[in-house]
């Protein structure tokens, strides 16, 4: 009994003296998963570091040399304002209705018949005896028909069109939109500008109006007209360029240069801006085809007026004339500057520049203060003045420069240069025939 008290007693002071068990399957969880979280904590460390190397070098502004500055674009100015700007300044168009109902009406179709002879010598009675003993007379006159358009430029009647519409016709008919018809007379030519005014008696005409505004390269411009007698036709396009010359079609050229359609049949119609309003009168195509490739020519208004007015008036155009040949003066590619005014290379014998004393060699500046540097502008300037009028020419000879007054004389035209007497003919002198087309 006493044993198993003692050894009783003695397994309870071995419970008593034991510690608690430890949870070794907890502790080793633990030191598994620590360097998963390390690992973590060091990669958001890194990111966190990259993203503010970022900000730091976003925000490091950059060194600029003293010596060199950074291009920039050239900001609008009220000169110079932004394309948005220019465009918001012009009311948008969607159709051009409007234009063409006001211009259509004053845009008239030109039938002209000219009478032609197969057989001239049936003139000669002894051929005309040979041909009825023979078997008769061969086919004899017969008419061809060519068309045009022109625009009406008054209520009474009177309609500009183009010199080589009406050149050789002896009939011209014209056919309004409305459908009317009238024959028209001749009221006067003008082959050097390639422009003719005729008249129809007729009531209830509707005159188109002149744009009064200067007109620009990109401007919206309509050309209406009869072409290859399709009836009348509105073509679409923009002015591609203005006072072109030296093309070889006329005496005096000033012409606008459009893409719209123009073809056989428009001459003499209207080009018209988008308000219907007469920018020029159509008058010649480049063409390797016979039909558009989108250089069309036409005449402007301020040439239009001053032939129109001229032929009402007078029967004919008269033009100022200076009786001087004139070029452009030759650059000097050593020399920067651009070359100013127009050489003098031939003085008329007794013509109003020689009466004022200009020579061989002296070069024209200005004219009326406006700076000559070419030829054609010249003598477009020249051609649009009143004969015995006086410009003021600035003329430069050797290192002086001196004002002359000059006084303008009619400019001959060619096709009066020669007078029939009998079998003979009088002529003019040559040197002034080799200056007709010259100034």
């Amino acid at each position: 009994m006493t044993d198993n008290h003692n050894v009783n007693l003695e397994k309870s002071s071995n419970q008593y003296n034991q510690l608690p068990p430890v949870n070794a399957e907890k502790t080793n969880k633990l030191w598994l998963l620590l360097p998963w979280v390390l690992l973590v904590l060091v990669v958001l460390l890194g990111f966190w570091l990259i993203s503010q190397d970022k900000v730091r070098l976003q925000s490091t502004p950059v060194e600029k040399s003293a010596k060199t500055e950074e291009w920039s674009p050239p900001k609008p100015t009220a000169q110079n304002p932004p394309a948005t700007t220019l465009l918001e300044r012009l009311d948008p168009v969607t159709s051009y209705q409007n234009a063409v109902n006001t211009a259509s009406n004053s845009v008239v179709n030109i039938y002209t018949t000219q009478k032609i002879s197969r057989h001239p010598y049936l003139e000669d009675p002894f051929l005309r005896q040979f041909y009825e003993y023979h078997g008769g007379l061969p086919e004899q006159d017969s008419e061809t028909t060519n068309l045009g358009s022109g625009v009406i430029v008054s209520g009474d009647g009177y309609i500009i069109t183009n010199a080589h519409v009406i050149s050789t016709a002896d009939n011209i008919v014209v056919a309004l939109n409305d459908g009317r018809k009238a024959t028209a007379k001749v009221v006067g030519s003008d082959p050097e500008s390639d422009l003719a005014v005729i008249k129809v008696e007729m009531t209830g005409l509707k005159p188109l109006g002149f744009r009064e505004k200067p007109i620009h390269v990109g401007d919206v411009v309509l050309a209406i007209g009869n072409p290859f007698g399709v009836g009348q036709t509105v073509t679409q396009g923009i002015i591609s360029a203005t006072g072109r010359s030296g093309l070889g079609i006329n005496t005096f050229e000033d012409f606008i240069q459009t893409d719209a359609a123009i073809n056989p049949g428009n001459s003499g119609g209207a080009l018209v801006d988008a308000n219907g309003q007469l920018v020029g009168i159509n008058t010649a195509i480049f063409t390797r085809s016979g039909g558009s490739m989108g250089i069309g020519f036409a005449i402007p208004t301020t040439s239009v007026k001053q032939v129109m007015n001229s032929i009402i008036k007078y029967g004919k155009v008269k033009r100022g004339w200076l009786g001087i040949e004139v070029q452009g003066v030759k650059e000097d590619p050593a020399k920067l500057e651009k070359s100013q005014g127009v050489q003098v290379v031939r003085v008329v014998a007794n013509g109003p520049s020689a009466q004022a004393g200009l020579q061989k060699g002296d070069i024209i500046l200005e004219l009326d203060g406006v700076t000559t540097n070419d030829a054609n502008s010249l003598i477009q300037f020249i051609a649009r003045k009143e004969p015995n009028s006086i410009v003021v020419a600035k003329i430069q000879r050797g290192s002086e420069i001196a004002n002359v007054n000059i006084t303008l004389s009619e400019r001959p035209i060619q096709q009066d240069t020669t007078k029939n007497t009998g079998s003979s003919q009088q002529q003019i002198p040559q040197e002034l025939l080799d200056l007709l087309n010259q100034q």
